[in-house]
């Protein structure tokens, strides 16, 4: 399954609620899994993004469905970036020239 990492920054309202955060982990994870992706991973980060998270999704369009709503709540910003794990980049390279 395709691995999805979003780089998430608190909005005004995400950072004024900053208390409540691990419950929202909680329903996004839970929110994920009813479109049919996972969360596998949330961490809470210093420096430029507040929050990394890490999603498994079978299809583009899932991962983004998952992102939309989390994004729709308004507590957070995402950058989306697809991941390639080490099998998938074996793949990869095998199919590149030379």
């Amino acid at each position: 399954m395709p691995t999805y990492i979003a780089l998430l920054n608190w909005t005004d309202q995400g950072i004024r609620a900053y208390k409540e955060t691990p419950k929202r982990a909680e329903a996004f994870a839970a929110a994920t899994q009813k479109v049919g992706a996972k969360l596998l991973n949330i961490h809470w980060t210093v420096g430029p993004y507040d929050v990394v998270a890490v999603v498994d999704a079978p299809d583009e369009e899932t991962a983004a469905a998952a992102l939309l709503q989390l994004g729709g709540a308004g507590n957070v910003r995402t950058t989306t970036m697809r991941a390639f794990g080490r099998d998938e980049m074996e793949r990869i390279i095998a199919k590149t020239a030379g």
